[in-house]
């Protein structure tokens, strides 16, 4: 038979036992046999109490602590595992693939050899053996002499089915509520190390279910939440890991929502509100209103609320209130009828609730009928009367444009002959356009038949109904008016170009007999202007140039000629001031003339001895010269 198992410093699923060189498949039915047609992986641990091998060649097998001496060239891990189909081999460190390379190889009998150790290949080694039918893994530590070493994983498992959970230290784990979690601990070390549970930095009691290195806490619940940490501790020092619970709860549904009570106390009249349920609620509303959706629903960690409509994405115009548990529409009129999702999840599931949402249609109603249009004659005529109603109720029509009318046919009514009465003519044309004047217009007696003829009678038929109405009146008695105006005044103005300066005038309104009135009076009537533009005595003026004197020369570069130029009045053509003709351009009073070249020698003009040039030779000569040949 075989001692009971427990879990020992620096082992996985190891025995302690005074045999230092037994070999268990732990994994194998022993009940049955080793042998079987098919069988799961097992790897077969060595069972030995943790020591420090100091060879400078170190052979060990699963199961053991190998503790690196200075004096270690080599470290061989042994792994040896039974199953059918034959298990598949292969290594990790610290919970990640080994990368082989020139120090770390993998051998033909699937050992893992570590060549000349250092510091870095401290750690707990797995070897795992897998087949179709499952896998295998078991751990073995290699560390230095001096603190302990913990086997950490830095994974986070997230449990949202079953009811019992087991990580390693180190681990985030978020698990649904009444599970039974396990934390493992494994610690290696020489000497071996003391194992201390800690919650949230307080030292677990005895009452917790502790077990060497591992931690079961049952049936959790949200007061469990926290972080547990593992303490191991030996002569040479101490070394802590800690792994974080955290306590899920599925999303599940509220009766009530406090926030939507709030929201809707401060809404107008016309929103309505309504919670969603997983079996679905309903919502009629009147086109044109408001709406608040609430989704109440609890869970831990808080759900994330998403809203479909229609299944889809909300698109049309919306907004999202109280963290977005309330869905607030604005006018229910940009959606149709149809159903709004309300769905609530969090890492541990999913709730969806719905509600649909109907919207009334204005109607247009035909139930009365106009009041008669006359009172007899042949046109009485009434129309049925349309009314636009919502659930039954008139509304104002405008909310029925959209919606096509009925067909009306109106009915005829009061269809019997007129009582007698007075019939008058238009008026005719005033005689006189202002001042009093007089128009007529024709009166008689008739009376309108039921088939519309009008047939006339004696005027004292209508004299017993109503006194006559007057046929003459008078008319136009508002004063004639018209516009007068005073002499132009005085022109006034600068000179800066021809009739630019300005006069002006008084226009007045008054009556045929010059009675002044007010402008109003006239203001049907054009008005004449008042001011225009004017030209002023000083602005009659301009240039008035001479002839051209005769040229200086009559070749050459320095001919020129000249003529007068005086500013003179237009209408007495005597000379004034230059400056009154200052706004008009001045002519020029001097230019060049006969610019053309000399030949041999040419007689030059002018009182003062000039020069004479002529082409000698090749060259130009110059002398002084007077009047003849030079």
């Amino acid at each position: 038979e075989y001692p009971f198992h427990r879990r020992v410093s620096g082992f996985t699923s190891s025995l302690r036992t005074s045999s230092a060189e037994t070999f268990i498949p732990t994994s194998v039915d022993l009940a049955h046999g080793l042998h079987r047609p098919h069988q799961k992986p097992a790897i077969l641990r060595k069972i030995s109490a943790a020591q420090q091998l100091s060879a400078s060649e170190v052979v060990t097998h699963l199961g053991q602590t190998v503790v690196l001496a200075s004096g270690t060239l080599s470290v061989l891990l042994h792994c040896e595992a039974v199953g059918n189909p034959k298990p598949t081999i292969s290594w990790a460190k610290n919970g990640e693939e080994v990368k082989y390379n020139d120090r770390l190889l993998l051998q033909p009998d699937d050992s893992l050899q570590i060549l000349a150790p250092v510091e870095a290949d401290v750690g707990f080694y797995a070897c795992n053996a897998s087949n179709a039918l499952g896998s295998d893994s078991v751990s073995i530590a290699v560390t230095l002499a001096g603190k302990p070493l913990i086997k950490a994983s830095r994974a986070t498992v997230i449990n949202t089915e079953s009811p019992a959970v087991t990580v390693d230290i180190g681990s985030m784990l978020k698990t649904i509520q009444k599970a039974n979690v396990s934390i493992n601990c494994q610690v290696a070390g020489v000497p071996e190390a003391k194992v201390t549970w800690f919650k949230n930095k307080v030292k677990l009691s005895s009452t917790h279910h502790l077990h060497d290195g591992l931690l079961l806490i049952a049936n959790v619940s949200l007061s469990d939440q926290g972080f547990y940490s593992c303490k191991a501790a030996n002569l040479h020092g101490e070394v802590t890991e800690s792994s974080q619970l955290l306590v899920l709860e599925p999303p599940r549904p509220l009766p009530y929502l406090e926030d939507l009570t709030a929201v809707l106390s401060s809404a107008g009249p016309s929103t309505h509100s309504v919670l969603t349920s997983p079996s679905g609620t309903k919502l009629t509303v009147s086109p044109g209103s408001s709406a608040l959706i609430g989704c109440a629903v609890d869970g831990h960690p808080t759900p994330n609320i998403t809203w479909l409509y229609s299944g889809e994405p909300l698109s049309l115009q919306h907004q999202l209130l109280a963290a977005g548990r309330i869905l607030q529409i604005l006018n229910v009129s940009d959606f149709t009828d149809g159903e709004f999702s309300c769905l609530a999840q969090n890492e541990a599931g999913l709730l969806t609730q719905v509600m649909f949402l109907a919207i009334q249609e204005y109607q247009w109603s035909v139930d009365r009928l106009t009041a008669c249009s006359a009172s007899c004659g042949h046109r009485g005529l009434q129309l049925p009367q349309l009314r636009c109603v919502l659930d039954g109720t008139q509304v104002n029509a405008s909310h029925c444009a959209n919606t096509p009318k009925p067909p009306l046919q109106p009915v005829a009514c009061n269809r019997r002959d007129c009582p007698s009465r007075w019939m008058v003519t238009s008026w005719s044309p005033c005689t006189q356009s202002c001042g009093g004047g007089t128009q007529t217009r024709r009166v008689t007696c008739q009376r309108l038949t039921a088939k519309g003829s009008s047939v006339p009678v004696s005027n004292k038929a209508c004299a017993l109904v109503s006194k006559r109405p007057v046929d003459t009146q008078n008319c136009n008695r508002q004063p004639c008016v018209e516009w007068t105006a005073s002499s132009w005044g005085q022109c006034n103005g600068p000179c800066i170009g021809p009739r630019l300066a300005v006069q002006h005038r008084q226009i007045f309104c008054q009556t045929k007999d010059g009675t002044s009135v007010s402008s109003d009076q006239c203001s049907s009537l054009p008005r004449p202007l008042s001011t225009q533009n004017c030209w002023t005595d000083v602005c009659g003026v301009h240039w008035r140039v001479s002839l051209w004197t005769v040229c200086t020369a009559t070749c050459g570069n320095y001919g020129f000629q000249s003529r007068r130029v005086d500013c003179v009045h237009i209408r007495t053509n005597k000379p004034v001031m230059d400056h009154h003709c200052s706004w008009r351009p001045r002519p020029a009073n001097w230019q060049r003339c006969n610019i053309t070249p000399c030949e041999n020698g040419t007689l030059l003009r002018g009182g003062e001895a000039e020069r004479c040039r002529s082409t000698k030779e090749g060259r130009v000569v110059s002398q002084k010269c007077s009047t003849g040949s030079c």
